[in-house]
């Protein structure tokens, strides 16, 4: 979650506005128990110019978002070298001169997922998961609904509406071609970020410094470091975007550059690659392609929606649902998205008052009462999943029940960040977090068998896939597992409903 400092450089000043007035909104209002204020350092190598040159940007960054009365952040502070190092002790002492400190935010953005979709329900949506949009339903030219593959059950399933909203990433323009059209409006980008202990780098601060293509910033989250990006275009396949090894070569070898004491790929505890869905343009560099979003009505009753940040995800949403509505008879109320708080937001610091209570207000907010009645029950619930993880396993029952975690790795990936955050990949922890969500999902012995395996091979696919030298080489070994959402897996059936 951040303002995107960077953005000015390419003089994108709607976008930057847009998304501190975001910032704002969710460290005051909207998510305070999932957003929380960060401090980055510039630090300067060189002692005039570059000082004025950013100095110049992050005055104008400051600015911007003063200008919203609930701005929570502090401004920007000039650092010489000794309060530099005093600052972030890690870097090397002989390469820079000084040092600009200034605010942005962090969250989980899983966990920020949940909440929404949580929200959405309470105020009337159906959500679902494991759902795959496989065609679209014509009323004569029109686009009148879609069909979704569960594919959990195989089942194909008809949805029926006014109007059909494409808000699908960097599968927009598959989507697209399901009503005919072909023009491609999106260009997938790939980043990856490398994970570490918080005691691998020694800093009270986070990191951001310009490389020869984009920028790398070193972010602190809760117990250790994410370390990235890369943006490079990505042309494979969407489901599982790879991390080659040259792309954590990449990282390290910027990292490296930094610190006195350099990380090796045995500091990694973790890797993870996602794809950005950047409108299409003009530009040679995926890096310098717009993250603002474009509207577009590529068919009668479809509206598309692509490009974007998280962070500027609310405005993207009131964008295209007006869009989408602006030719009803009686259109909708105003949106009220701006004063509604996320799930758990709502009392969030009062909640608890047990051992764990700061660490579940940071992930499920005024959740936190329920998950330790859950404990206050069975007392073994309050014990953590695995001794180097702060999850408790009161969590993962919490998230087969109420947070319609229904894999091993809805779990030990998104609900917690087991996979990434400890060095066996949550390899131990699987075979008891599968015992604690299987009276809970009525899962059978041979059901806890094939959750097993498959989470055991995608540890091993993508440990493999790290080894490899490039994108394509890295694509080949992680589609070596299969996906454990497919309808092979239970009795498939078709039909409407």
């Amino acid at each position: 979650i951040h303002g995107g400092l960077r953005y000015l450089e390419q003089f994108d000043f709607g976008l930057v506005g847009e998304a501190l007035r975001e910032l704002s909104l969710l460290l005051s209002r909207l998510a305070p128990h999932l957003v929380w204020p960060v401090p980055f350092i510039y630090p300067l190598r060189h002692r005039v110019w570059e000082r004025g040159y950013v100095a110049a940007g992050v005055n104008l960054y400051d600015a911007m978002a003063s200008r919203r009365r609930d701005n929570p952040l502090p401004r920007h502070k000039h650092l010489s070298r000794r309060a530099l190092m005093r600052l972030f002790p890690a870097l090397h002492p002989d390469r820079f001169v000084g040092g600009i400190r200034y605010f942005d935010a962090g969250t989980d953005d899983a966990r920020f997922v949940v909440a929404l979709a949580r929200t959405a329900a309470a105020q009337g949506a159906a959500i679902t998961t494991s759902t795959r949009a496989v065609g679209l339903v014509k009323a004569g030219k029109r686009v009148a609904g879609v069909l979704a593959h569960d594919m959990e059950t195989g089942r194909i399933i008809e949805v029926r509406g006014r109007v059909v909203v494409n808000a699908a990433g960097v599968w927009s323009d598959d989507i697209e071609s399901l009503a005919g059209e072909r023009s491609p409006q999106v260009t997938a980008s790939k980043g990856i970020h490398i994970v570490v202990p918080r005691d691998r780098i020694r800093a009270d601060a986070g990191l951001i410094t310009k490389t020869e293509k984009s920028v790398l910033f070193v972010i602190p989250f809760h117990d250790h470091w994410l370390i990235g990006t890369t943006d490079t275009p990505w042309t494979l396949g969407k489901a599982h975007p790879a991390a080659s090894r040259a792309d954590i070569e990449y990282l390290l070898g910027h990292l490296n550059s930094l610190l006195r004491e350099p990380l090796g790929p045995g500091d990694i505890t973790g890797v993870f690659a996602g794809l950005r869905p950047l409108v299409t343009g003009e530009a040679e560099s995926t890096a310098k392609l717009s993250r603002e979003h474009s509207i577009t009505r590529p068919a009668p009753g479809l509206v598309s929606i692509a490009g974007g940040k998280y962070t500027t995800y609310r405005v993207m949403a009131e964008d295209v649902v007006n869009e989408a509505t602006s030719h009803f008879a009686e259109p909708p109320p105003p949106t009220r998205t701006r004063d509604i708080p996320l799930h758990g937001a709502i009392g969030w610091q009062q909640s608890g008052s047990g051992p764990h209570a700061g660490h579940l207000r940071r992930r499920h907010g005024s959740d936190t009462a329920h998950i330790e009645a859950l404990i206050a029950e069975e007392p073994v619930l309050g014990e953590p999943v695995v001794p180097d993880a702060p999850y408790l396993r009161a969590e993962v029952v919490w998230a087969a029940t109420h947070e319609a975690a229904l894999h091993l790795d809805d779990v030990l990936t998104r609900r917690t960040r087991i996979s990434i955050e400890v060095p066996d990949r949550g390899i131990a922890a699987a075979p008891v977090v599968a015992d604690l969500m299987a009276p809970v999902l009525g899962w059978d012995p041979a059901t806890v068998a094939r959750e097993l395996e498959h989470y055991r091979a995608r540890v091993a696919a993508e440990r493999d896939s790290q080894e490899m030298p490039d994108d394509r080489t890295a694509d080949a070994a992680r589609m070596g597992a299969p996906d454990v959402r497919t309808a092979g897996n239970r009795r498939p059936s078709a039909g409407g409903e």
